[in-house]
C-alpha cells in the first residue's frame, strides 16, 4: 500500500491578493480548490491515507478538509510550527514516512492526472530512495515557425518534448528520512545529494495523454480552467471488474 503526502504549507505570494486569507492549495480552479484535485487524482488511483503537510493558514486547511470523508479518503495533518521548506516539512513528518514502504509526495500546487503507479513500480524495482515524474517543458511563450527570413505561422505555447521538467510528484522510501534536512527545500537540498549518489530515479510522462499544471500565478488559474473544461474530465470512468 502507498501513502499520499501533500506539501501544502507554502505561503502561494504570487497568488496574492487571494492567498491573504485561503492557502494556496485552496485556491480554486474550476470550481474546485486545488487540493480537492489533488485528492481525487490519489483516490482515482487507489492511494486514500493521505497526509497533509500544514503550515500558513493551517486551521483552513483542516476546516475545509476535516477527516477527509467527504471526499473519500483518509486525512492526516503534520503541522509546522514555522516555515520548514518542502525537505523540513517531510522531515517533520518522518514518523509517518519511516513506516511507509512508499509514499507519493506531491507539491501543493499541482494539478494532475499522471499514473502515480507507474512510479511506484519503478521505485520497487530498482530499489532507488527517490524517484520523480518528469513532463515535457512547455514554452511560456509563442514560438514562431521561421524559414529563412520569413514568418511562416505561430506556435502558441509549444511543447518542447527535447527537455523534462521536475513535475513535482515523488515517489520515496523510508531511505529518504536519512537525507532530508531540518530546513530546506527537498530540490535544492536532497535531490542533488541523492543525484550525486546513484540513488535519485525519474520517469517520464508524455503531456498529452496526461494533464499537467502549475499553479503558481493568476494566468496559471485562469489557463487551467480553460483545459480543464476542454478535457471534460481528468479521469475517465474505471471499468467494472468482470
Amino acid at each position: 500500500m502507498a501513502v499520499g503526502m501533500i506539501l501544502a504549507g507554502g505561503f502561494g505570494k504570487r497568488l496574492r491578493p487571494l492567498t491573504l486569507e485561503r492557502p494556496k492549495p485552496l485556491i480554486e480552479v474550476a470550481r474546485k480548490p486545488v487540493i480537492e484535485h489533488q485528492l481525487e487524482w490519489l483516490k482515482y488511483y487507489d492511494i486514500t491515507e493521505v497526509v497533509v503537510l500544514a503550515g500558513y493558514l493551517k486551521e483552513k486547511l483542516i476546516e475545509e478538509l476535516g477527516s477527509g470523508s467527504r471526499l473519500g479518503v483518509s486525512l492526516t495533518y503534520v503541522v509546522e510550527d514555522e516555515p520548514l521548506g518542502t525537505g523540513g516539512a517531510l522531515r517533520n513528518a518522518s514518523h509517518i514516512l519511516s513506516k511507509s514502504e512508499t509514499t507519493i509526495v506531491i507539491n501543493g500546487d499541482i494539478i494532475t492526472n499522471i499514473d502515480p503507479w507507474k512510479l511506484i513500480d519503478f521505485n520497487r524495482k530498482t530499489g532507488l530512495t527517490a524517484s520523480i515524474a518528469a513532463v515535457p517543458l512547455r514554452s511560456p511563450y509563442g514560438v514562431l515557425d521561421i524559414e529563412e527570413d520569413m514568418v511562416k505561422g505561430f506556435i502558441e505555447k509549444p511543447i518542447i518534448r527535447e527537455y523534462w521538467i521536475n513535475a513535482g510528484v515523488y515517489a520515496v522510501t523510508p531511505k529518504i528520512v536519512d537525507y532530508l534536512p531540518e530546513k530546506g527545500d527537498i530540490e535544492r537540498t536532497t535531490f542533488p545529494l541523492l543525484a550525486s549518489r546513484n540513488e535519485l530515479g525519474v520517469v517520464k510522462y508524455e503531456t498529452p495523454p496526461y494533464y499537467w499544471r502549475s499553479i503558481d500565478t493568476h494566468k496559471d488559474i485562469e489557463e487551467a480552467e480553460k483545459e480543464l473544461k476542454e478535457t471534460g474530465g481528468l479521469f475517465p470512468p474505471k471499468e467494472e471488474p468482470a
